[in-house]
């Protein structure tokens, strides 16, 4: 991921910089916690009685120990969990149909007006790397609000229209550049022209929508009803019906649109449009060239650098990157945390109990026992960790709804998949002292003072 589909971190990190007041957040609670965790042991230290540590003769008396891995093994599954979730969700949309075919597309933006097109159209299309070019008003995935009133002639009407669509100007040849398919109908041609007669497209969204039951083909429209004279539409036949859209993102469904030619805009004046170049292959060279002939055929006003519109899908989907990066990184130091936590306190355990397990062996006591007592002791703290951990998420997930996409929150799969990674690493981290604890020599620990 490049740090322009970071969110909020800008172009080469220009948004990034030194918060002092995190740092010395970061700080206090770096000190605190280290004095915290050596004041514990401490204090254990000094209050010790001598009688009941002799007496003591199982893992339970590190007890800050147990609750400490309790705790980790806790906050590493819950951590995973999350991890997981997104993991699914980024899939998942990753899975998503757009619509049209984004490879080897270039967009940049221009003011143009109906009779610029044409020009602009003959200039693109001799070169030797583009394949088509077509403009539109609002671009695939970049959103933007655009929504008409829809009025269906003929049909009865309770209120001011039949509803709401998204209203968009394209140029011919736009479906064919972006390889949206047609479904029924036609697409616009040249000969949709300001004279001739007024003509719409509409997705299946907006079929599904006001022709349930019907056939959209040949319906009469009228759209913008009631903005009054700056908005002036005539009624325009449905002439053809395309593939859903994803307009806004790919985690949002598709929405009613209806598609106008560009040399039918009810003003006819020039417009701030989005310049879509199919090329065969792209490279600065030809970057470079068809942003020279846009200018051109505007009459020499400036143009943006072309994007990709592979980079402009990629964008779509940045915040569940991040959130998924952020989650994974966060999940991955959890589970080694907890697993150096477990192997730690069990490590220990053994070192303290070492004369006790001599003894024990002497007295008959077989390696196997020894080491299933270690290991099932280990094992007892990771799952009662692990069930709090599942506790917690299926609570606190559910605050991660509106981030998530073709997942639940409370995901049966993820739920089941994150204890048993955290069961798996724990058991590794448990079977190694347990291991060294089958294999103390009696004789030798016997003399361990």
């Amino acid at each position: 991921m490049n740090a322009v589909a970071v969110p909020r971190l800008g172009e080469k990190a220009a948004n990034v910089g030194m918060d002092w007041r995190v740092l010395a957040f970061t700080v206090s609670i770096a000190a605190a916690t280290g004095i915290l965790f050596g004041l514990v042991p401490s204090l254990q230290a000094s209050r010790a009685d001598l009688s009941s540590i002799i007496k003591a003769g199982n893992f339970r008396r590190n007890l800050a120990g147990s609750l400490l891995t309790v705790s980790e093994t806790s906050f590493a599954v819950l951590l995973l969990i999350g991890a997981a979730l997104f993991i699914r969700t980024l899939i998942a949309l990753r899975s998503v149909n757009p619509g049209f075919d984004p490879r080897h597309l270039a967009v940049t933006q221009a003011t143009l007006e109906p009779r610029h097109a044409d020009d602009l159209f003959r200039r693109l299309d001799a070169m030797p790397g583009v394949e088509g070019a077509a403009l539109t008003g609002l671009l695939p995935l970049e959103g933007g609000f655009n929504s008409l009133t829809i009025t269906i002639a003929g049909r009865p009407l309770d209120g001011v229209s039949h509803g709401n669509s998204r209203w968009m100007t394209v140029s011919p040849g736009y479906f064919d550049v972006l390889k949206i398919p047609l479904l029924r109908g036609r697409v616009f041609t040249a000969a949709d022209r300001l004279d001739a007669p007024a003509v719409a497209i509409v997705n299946q969204a907006m079929a599904r929508q006001f022709w349930p039951a019907g056939d959209p083909l040949g319906e009469r429209l009228i759209i913008g009803r009631g903005l009054g004279q700056n908005f002036e539409e005539p009624t325009r036949e449905v002439v053809g019906i395309v593939a859903d859209v994803h307009d806004d993102s790919l985690g949002q469904a598709p929405t009613p649109a209806v598609y106008v030619p560009f040399a039918q805009r009810p003003d006819n004046r020039a417009a701030l449009m989005w310049v879509v170049v199919r090329t065969r292959g792209q490279s600065r060279a030809t970057d470079a060239a068809i942003q020279r002939e846009v200018r051109d055929a505007t009459g020499g006003l400036p143009v943006p650098p072309l994007r990709a519109m592979q980079e402009i899908l990629v964008r779509s989907t940045a915040r569940q990157d991040f959130h998924m990066i952020l989650m994974s990184i966060f999940g991955a130091l959890a589970l080694v945390l907890a697993a150096i936590g477990i192997y730690g306190l069990m490590a220990y355990s053994v070192q303290r109990r070492t004369r006790e397990i001599g003894i024990r062996m002497a007295l008959g006591a077989q390696s196997s026992a020894v080491r299933n007592m270690v290991v099932l002791h280990g094992m007892r703290l990771t799952l009662t960790g692990a069930a709090v951990g599942i506790a917690a998420a299926f609570y606190l997930t559910r605050l991660l709804t509106s981030f998530l996409f073709g997942v639940k929150a409370v995901d049966p799969f993820v739920f089941a998949v994150a204890p048993v990674l955290m069961t798996a690493v724990a058991l590794l981290a448990v079977w190694l002292p347990a291991r060294r604890a089958s294999r103390i020599d009696p004789i030798q620990a016997l003399r361990v003072e």
